[in-house]
């Protein structure tokens, strides 16, 4: 059992160049760089991304330290005075945004979040669930990219379930447009000799060209609504319609345009990476994808999923969250020290940068029996680890996915309507992890998609 209240101590990583620290092993494979410094030289690490350094925490207790217990002495890093990261794409958006300005948006966007609301979203899910998947007939035996096609799934989900619209002309623009910018958003975060966006290099003009396309969208649909005049009790009725407390004004332009894009970006990216990775670690465990395929037809007997079936596929939930737990989809929780402070022995300087890797934690030994092992049977056998901070999927604290609802019930419908028809069989050898924000297969997921029709009438008739 561990020590209920360790302290840890600080190493600093060998091997930092002058000025550029150790951007050139980050950039290469930062995930596999930062699970082999933590495995090599322990749980606080110190190291540096050109002139910035960051200190990588990797047990539940550190985490629990900075996003919790002392979570106003370690805010965001955006700083929107001088944009960089993610705030050069998103702005003030929920991800952000600091201070009054998270505060207040956070107030208006949680209650379209509440479980009990998005349970009565569960019927358009499907809905678009199952128009995706009426175009994947003439491809069955054939290998496509699933983490494409799980991409435009969860996009088109969020889009018709938040705003009413449909993105489908869009779609692959769209797609685009955010892997440009989430690439472009690490880099400006983590490279010293990142150009600012007016030069006009070949990177800053493909930017700025996505940008306009993105921005022509989103006050697209913002005026759109306007002149229909009509409501549709969705999160972009409640954007609209919000009026501060005190003043009586309401969001901004910019502001509408900010949570729009945030919450279209990062809405569909983290769930559309939790199915992939799910997908890839079924296909490479043949006796859990067993175990799946049958609960789904025991329970389903080959019909459309509904809400109401979640509560019985506690298998088809186990399998989530072990994906969840292998391949977190925000692996790196990154905060900035806002005055000095020591926590557990650690001291933090002003200005720091601290990285909470979950990648790393929900990996940790002391926490996790066999903790490279894809075993979702440990989430039905009370195997839970007993530190609440030893999985944090969603994050914790004030500053917790405020989607962890929606995008459990999304997850897991899907999971349920996919599997329930479709065996999804790995067409590649290689697969590698790669770090644009959120986590996801490198160059993509190929897969072959094979009917279980035949399948589930089998087990249906044997049922009697």
């Amino acid at each position: 059992m561990p020590d209920p209240t360790p302290s840890f101590t600080l190493v600093d990583v060998p091997g930092a160049a002058p000025l550029l620290g150790h951007l050139r092993a980050y950039q290469t494979r930062p995930v596999e760089l930062l699970s082999t410094w933590w495995r090599q030289y322990g749980d606080a690490l110190r190291f540096r991304l050109g002139l910035t350094t960051r200190y990588l925490f990797s047990h539940p207790d550190l985490a629990e330290e900075v996003l919790v217990k002392q979570a106003d002495r370690f805010p965001k890093v955006y700083n929107p005075k001088r944009p960089s990261g993610l705030a050069l794409v998103l702005g003030t958006g929920l991800i952000t945004a600091a201070g009054d300005v998270w505060k207040r948006h956070r107030r208006l966007i949680q209650p379209v979040f509440h479980r009990a609301r998005i349970a009565t979203l569960a019927d358009r899910m499907i809905q678009v669930g199952e128009q995706r998947m009426a175009g994947w007939a003439a491809q069955e035996g054939l290998p496509i990219d699933i983490a494409a096609e799980m991409r435009q799934l969860t996009l088109e989900v969020i889009s018709r379930t938040m705003f009413s619209a449909s993105m489908t002309q869009h779609i692959d623009r769209l797609i685009h447009g955010l892997q440009v910018c989430s690439k472009y958003a690490i880099d400006s975060d983590s490279h010293p000799l990142f150009l600012p966006r007016w030069v006009p290099t070949a990177r800053n003009r493909e930017f700025r060209s996505v940008m306009r396309f993105l921005d022509e969208l989103i006050y697209g649909l913002l005026a759109s609504r306007g002149e229909s005049g009509t409501t549709h009790d969705d999160l972009l009725d409640v954007l609209i319609q919000a009026r501060d407390d005190e003043t009586g004004t309401g969001l901004t332009d910019q502001e509408l345009r900010d949570e729009v894009l945030t919450i279209l970006a990062a809405g569909h990216s983290t769930t559309a990476n939790a199915l992939t990775w799910t997908w890839y670690l079924l296909a490479t465990h043949p006796e859990a994808k067993a175990r799946f395929h049958e609960e789904l037809d025991r329970v389903l007997h080959g019909r459309t999923p509904r809400f109401d079936d979640l509560e019985h596929l506690p298998y088809t939930r186990a399998v989530l969250d072990e994906s969840l737990r292998l391949y977190p989809t925000a692996p790196l929780i990154q905060r900035r020290v806002a005055t000095p402070i020591t926590i557990r022995g650690v001291f933090l300087p002003q200005g720091g940068r601290v990285v909470i890797n979950l990648y790393n934690l929900h990996r940790h030994p002391d926490f996790w029996p066999d903790p490279d092992q894809f075993l979702p049977e440990r989430w039905l056998n009370g195997e839970r680890p007993c530190s609440r901070y030893a999985y944090l999927p969603f994050g914790a604290g004030p500053r917790a996915c405020v989607g962890l609802h929606f995008a459990s019930v999304e997850g897991l419908l899907l999971l349920a309507l996919i599997g329930g028809r479709y065996d999804l069989l790995l067409a590649q050898d290689h697969v590698e992890p790669q770090l644009m924000v959120t986590l996801r297969p490198k160059g993509g997921l190929r897969m072959a998609l094979q009917s279980r029709i035949p399948t589930i009438v089998s087990r249906v008739r044997e049922q009697g």
